[in-house]
């Protein structure tokens, strides 16, 4: 990673993810979330505000060291105690049938191997857990679409990997039997990059 990955994109994100209209799918999504919790692509750590309070640890991941100094701010700030490891998604070093609930929000979008990790996702649920996400990507719109095709390989270089033309719906069943996700648009997010998809996926028992 360079001097872009590290120094200047950590903020880029949490500005740009902090807008309230996140805020409140972040709310949404969270606030089922209990037992034993992973969350991949911690960030800046933008959820640790929406999660239950009765939560008493989260582990957390990030492949990016440079977010990490800004993710500890709110850690120390946070009643949850973290423990926040510097690791990608795609290799988790967690056994099998380790936790109740794993969290991705705006994760997905920057995997390399993004179906490599939701199968560890799932090897690292236990049965009957649940996965709890919120992504962006593909739009149901064909013309928009089009733009988020042509737009994805520069958006990949400013954004780290990012993509907007993920679909995220057929990578998620693809690894779960039990999916259940809203898809549309945020509110006050432009088409190209705020079509959303915010679900639970279940591990079966």
């Amino acid at each position: 990673m360079g001097f872009y990955s590290q120094r200047i994109l950590p903020y880029l994100l949490d500005w740009s993810l902090s807008d309230p209209s996140i805020a409140k799918y972040r709310r949404e999504i969270l606030v089922e979330v209990k037992g034993e919790v992973l969350e991949i692509g911690f960030g800046t750590g933008l959820n640790l505000s929406y999660y239950p309070q009765s939560l008493a640890k989260l582990i957390t991941i990030d492949s990016n060291p440079g977010v990490n100094q800004l993710a500890q701010k709110r850690i120390q700030s946070s009643s949850i105690t973290v423990d926040n490891h510097i690791l990608n998604s795609e290799n988790l070093p967690m056994p099998d049938d380790t936790f109740d609930s794993v969290v991705s929000t705006f994760t997905l979008c920057s995997i390399a191997k993004v179906e490599q990790a939701l199968q560890e996702v799932y090897r690292v649920l236990k049965p009957g857990g649940k996965f709890f996400f919120v992504e962006h990507g593909l739009s149901n719109e064909p013309k928009i679409q089009v733009w988020q095709n042509r737009l994805t390989p520069i958006q990949k270089v400013i954004g780290d990997g990012c993509h907007l033309n993920r679909n995220i719906r057929q990578l998620v069943e693809q690894q779960f039997d039990t999916v259940t996700l809203e898809e549309f648009v945020g509110e006050n997010l432009p088409k190209i990059a705020g079509y959303l998809y915010k679900g639970v996926a279940i591990k079966a028992k």
